[in-house]
């Protein structure tokens, strides 16, 4: 590998370097204890030193010096793994090099010009792969280490490497940290011991950072059931957040399928940076802080001072640019930020003394001071802002659009007006009218509409609760959801009609559930709003089919439905699922578990009294699930349960925690007294019950019970606006990024905890078909599992990644197409298949795939390694018979499914007389395959005479069979020559060397055609089974047990240096092609 030319002052530092070759201008060097006389105590010290400096000379022991004969300075210009490498640096210099330099008068000259040459050679080198890298020489060097120490395949993307300590026990191991894209690595080399570590990223249950007596700050990841501990004197905190990134990369990407299409730096997995990695973070810590629509990237960010009118002062902060967005946020402590889309933008910025002014629609100027390239600002806004919205969804309309709101609501408290006395409404009207008051005052000092300042006061104001004539508005607004509406003009109406009408699965569950949403609610009493609940949730399954629908999400619209426009509910919705709850709504619901997670790490760190008394918490988990489902909504009246709807709008599910804790603190006296579980739910659920909002305009015939119960018990009544103020007092101090950083930590583990309960199903089921036992059977599910992610790590468009599916059966989450069975089937098979891997392979895949669906699933595995690892002779050799048979023709209808489940019931046994015969063409390659099989054994000459001889014996015996049969029959010329000549093919065929016999399946078939239409001959399995009983080399053979778990761990080491590539793919399937030629 060429260098960039650095110099050395020393020829021979301490003398660590032997000269191999030298000249008048170069010298090749090898380091001292490698290569010829290495080892032995210079080794040993040699290599310690050069792993701890991080030298390249630990993996590239030869090196290249230039030099001019009358300095003293020395230039390292490549060095080498292997001598081979070095020699052809050191041959191309000889010839391209030595003959020019003799033109040079100067040593200065001859040293520019050698330098020039080495920068261009690297140069050319790294015009693609290395151009992102901070300091490509250095990376180019790391990446020479990490190749050669890890042996892993080309494809993997080096992202970025550390200098660090890994603690086995108390002793610190001092090496080096490789993080790529997926995996995490470790290098240590010190007096001969030598530390080997590597973890895929989708195999971790938990990445933390963790602090004992021994080390003040350490990165924990536990992994396979062990804990590993990283320490470094210098960024561990930028280390641990890569680690992170990667983590969360790895497991978005394999178990959630999604391809980072928006995303350049990230869609392609051979390309990721650690720089994308940090833009990909810092974008999407942008989008969750300001709500914004997950198209925005964040693009630029400059410090200034802006304007505020409401405290007629400047206050510090960042101003945050995406391609659609203006945003601000103070960092001064006042929690001040506002959001300004460009197409409120009215008229282009003045820019002057360093200092922006930005007029918004229809509203006010906004100045920002004191910003540094406020010129670029200035001109990105200025190309940016000519974007407008439709007219009717602009931001001006937005304020005349909430005045005259029509909501399912709004007609309900007009038909109450005019059916109910006004006596209870009067008093309650007049509290909203007070609340409507304080929030038109805040709206005229901090501004209306999607470019409202968002403060202190804002919070205060949703505490003590939201008018319902506004609700729907500051919703729209908190959650970004008008933001999305006014992007998408029409794209509700047209998804409506689209989905009108169609039948899928998720139709068929939203119809179900439609009359279980609020069923006792006037407002889904009638068919108005059961239809737009329909609309809305039958729109979204056919926006997100990925998501479809989910249990939760009824309740949660119809909520929506009671406040906001039938539209407005769809872009809630949608606000929802996609950006404020991730991963709630799919089959796994993993985004709630995680959440959960997160509540009994809160209920730890803030309720040790209670912990302290139930040290089991995952009580509190299952009780929790339908608080994070349905925000609180499912156990809550609905008239109590909006106004947490409010605080999650405007905080997210920091408001959700707040309040579970609150609730959990509010009874906590209760809680500790009671003896079991069955006590605790039901003093949660009389709690839930007590609670009551007296703010609401609801009369007390109208306002619901708690969807989950509706016995109203004796319990003290408890204002929803105060327990909502006393969960922000005593816990409020939660912050947003520590949520998000136990997010992730608690994700890894919840995922690997969802997955090993799938393995042990899935071992559970199979472990009733086979003879493996259970920690076998556990070896064979993770190769299986792994085999899977390993056709899934250098793409983004693996088949394999479409044929997971988590809401699948177990047994069918994980199936392995051809060319991944292949690959392990040559790792686990018990014999040594010669040349013809691939082929049999192709059989056996062909023989276990009962659907023919060119999928195989680990029970389908597991039963074709018993057979061969643990069956009798006569069940190896049946295996091996049927995989000459020809294949079925095309799916398997419904009868013979029907058939295949009663046999299936009924436990019927295949037994020998029911497979058919095979003819000779099956038969030549049966005895080939035997061959293939005894390649290699210590016996194998003995066994090839036996199954020589079988061979004959059979052809014999059907020869005697033709002749009494012709001796009945009236005598024809052409058949006794035409078995005579098959006779002698075969006996020629069976007995040559397996090299000779080893053709391809298509090459058989053009042969053995002829012979196939002129002489139909075949055997039965009795018949063979019967010849090979009486050869004691081959029985023994067969019945020798072999070691599975000494394959499995050959398999577990080799398994990635066997990676399947395209070439060997096309060349799979040719031979389908060629193997259907034959049947």
């Amino acid at each position: 590998m060429w260098l960039k030319p650095e110099e050395i002052l020393l020829k021979n530092a301490f003398k660590l370097w032997v000269t191999e070759k030298d000249n008048e201008y170069f010298v090749l060097q090898r380091r001292r204890g490698y290569g010829e006389g290495g080892g032995g105590l210079t080794g040993l010290l040699v290599g310690t030193l050069d792993t701890v400096l991080d030298s390249t000379s630990k993996v590239a022991p030869y090196r290249i010096l230039h030099h001019t004969p009358d300095s003293q300075v020395y230039w390292s210009i490549a060095c080498g793994v292997t001598k081979e490498e070095i020699f052809q640096h050191w041959d191309w210099l000889q010839q391209n090099i030595m003959r020019t330099l003799s033109v040079f008068d100067s040593s200065e000259d001859i040293t520019s010009f050698v330098q020039g040459k080495i920068r261009g050679l690297i140069a050319e080198e790294g015009k693609t792969s290395l151009v992102l890298e901070d300091d490509p020489e250095k990376f180019r060097e790391a990446l020479l280490r990490f190749e050669k120490w890890f042996e892993l395949p080309p494809e993997e993307k080096l992202v970025t490497y550390y200098s660090c300590s890994y603690w086995k026990g108390k002793v610190p191991c001092q090496g080096w940290l490789y993080l790529s894209t997926n995996f995490l690595c470790f290098y240590s080399y010190l007096l001969g011991a030598e530390v080997k570590l590597v973890i895929s990223w989708d195999e971790m249950w938990r990445l933390e950072k963790t602090s004992n007596v021994i080390l003040t700050e350490s990165i924990h990841v536990l992994a396979h059931g062990e804990d590993h501990y990283f320490s470094m004197l210098l960024h561990l905190n930028e280390t641990f957040v890569i680690m992170e990134q990667l983590a969360d990369y790895s497991i978005k990407r394999l178990f959630d399928k999604e391809a980072f299409q928006r995303v350049p730096a990230l869609s392609d997995p051979l390309q990721i940076t650690k720089r994308g990695l940090e833009a990909h973070a810092k974008s999407e810590q942008f989008r969750t802080f300001f709500r914004l629509p997950k198209e925005e990237n964040l693009l630029e960010v400059h410090e200034s001072f802006l304007w505020v009118p409401f405290s007629h002062f400047n206050t510090l902060g960042k101003i945050c640019l995406s391609e659609n967005y203006l945003c601000f946020a103070s960092q001064d402590g006042s929690q001040c930020h506002i959001i300004i889309p460009m197409r409120e933008v009215k008229s282009k910025p003045d820019s002057s003394s360093r200092a922006l002014t930005v007029c918004v629609r229809g509203k006010r100027a906004l100045r920002f001071s004191e910003v540094r390239d406020y010129q670029r600002l200035a001109n990105t806004i200025r190309s940016r802002c000519g974007i407008s919205a439709s007219p009717q969804h602009s931001a001006s309309s937005e304020v005349s659009r909430s005045k005259c709101r029509f909501t399912l609501y709004s007609s309900l408290l007009f038909m109450l007006n005019n059916t109910l006395v006004f006596v209870y409404l009067c008093v309650q009207q007049l509290k909203e009218k007070m609340k409507e008051q304080s929030w038109n005052i805040h709206f005229s000092e901090y501004g209306r509409g999607t470019s409202m300042f968002f403060t202190r006061k804002t919070r205060d104001l949703i505490v003590r609760g939201v008018p319902e004539a506004l609700r729907g508005e500051l919703w729209m607004l908190f959650s970004g959801a008008v933001n999305d509406m006014a992007t998408h003009p029409g794209y509700y109406t047209e998804l409506v009609e689209q989905s009108l009408g169609t039948s899928t699965l998720a139709t068929d569950e939203i119809e179900r559930d439609l009359h279980r949403s609020l069923p006792e609610h006037p407002a889904f009493q009638s068919d108005t709003g059961i239809s737009a609940l329909r609309r809305v949730l039958t729109a979204y399954a056919y926006r997100n089919p990925k998501i479809g629908y989910c249990q939760a999400m009824n309740i949660l619209t119809s909520v929506l439905l009671l406040y906001a426009k039938e539209e407005e509910a769809f872009w809630l919705l949608v606000a929802v699922c996609e950006r404020m709850l991730p991963d709630y709504f799919n089959r796994r619901i993993i985004g709630a578990l995680v959440d959960q997670a997160v509540f009994e790490d809160l209920i730890r760190e803030n309720l040790p009294q209670l912990v302290e008394h139930m040290t089991d918490l995952s009580f509190f988990s299952s009780v929790s699930l339908s608080w994070f489902l349905t925000l609180f909504i499912s156990v809550l009246p609905i008239e109590s349960a909006v106004n947490v709807v409010d605080c999650f709008f405007y905080d997210g599910i920091k408001a959700i925690l707040q309040l579970g804790l609150a609730v959990l603190d509010y009874n906590m006296d209760a809680l500790i007294s009671c003896h079991d579980d069955a006590e605790a739910v039901t003093i949660l659920n009389k709690f839930f019950d007590s609670v009551t909002n007296k703010d609401s305009p609801l009369p007390p015939t109208v306002q619901q019970a708690s969807v989950g119960n509706n016995d109203k018990a004796s319990h003290i009544n408890v204002d929803i606006s105060e327990l909502i103020r006393e969960a922000y007092e005593k816990y409020g101090n939660i912050r947003s990024e520590e949520v998000g950083s136990s997010r992730k930590r608690n994700k890894l583990y919840v995922i690997q905890t969802l997955e090993d309960t799938t393995k042990q199903n899935v071992i559970r089921v199979v472990s009733q078909d086979v003879r493996f036992n259970a920690s076998q059977l556990d070896e064979l599910y993770n190769l299986f599992k792994r085999q899977h992610f390993l056709s899934c790590y250098w793409t983004m468009k693996s088949p394999a990644l479409l044929h997971h599916d988590p809401s699948l059966a177990y047994l069918e989450q994980y199936q392995l197409g051809f060319q991944q069975f292949s690959v392990l089937f040559s790792l686990l098979e018990p014999w040594a298949f010669c040349t013809t891997k691939s082929t049999l392979s192709l059989w056996v895949f062909r023989l276990i795939d009962e659907n023919q669906d060119g999928l195989v699933n680990f029970k389908e595995f597991c039963c074709a390694l018993d057979t061969l690892y643990s069956g009798s002779f006569t069940n190896k050799l049946k295996f091996l018979f049927k995989l000459h048979l020809p294949p079925g023709r095309g799916k398997v209808d419904l009868q013979a499914y029907l058939k295949q489940w009663q046999n299936e019931i009924l436990k019927k046994e295949e037994t020998i007389k029911d497979l058919p015969r095979i003819n000779q063409t099956q038969f030549i390659q049966f005895s080939k395959t035997l061959y293939n099989i005894f390649h290699g054994d210590p016996e194998e000459e003995l066994l090839y005479r036996a199954v020589a001889h079988v061979t004959s014996l059979l052809l014999r015996m059907e020869e005697v069979g033709r002749r009494l049969q012709e001796a009945s029959s009236p005598p024809e010329s052409a058949k006794p020559a035409s078995t005579t000549a098959a006779e002698e093919s075969s006996t020629e065929e069976a007995s040559t060397t397996p090299e000779s016999s080893d053709t391809s399946s298509s090459h058989n078939s053009q042969d053995a055609g002829p012979d196939l239409s002129e002489t139909e001959w075949s055997f039965s399995f009795e018949q063979v089974l019967a010849s090979l009983l009486n050869e004691p080399a081959i029985v023994s053979f067969f019945e020798r047990p072999v070691d599975i778990q000494a394959k499995v761990g050959q398999a577990r080491v080799a398994q990635l240096k066997l990676k399947a590539n395209n070439s060997t793919e096309s060349q799979g399937q040719v031979r389908v092609f060629s193997l259907e030629a034959i049947n």
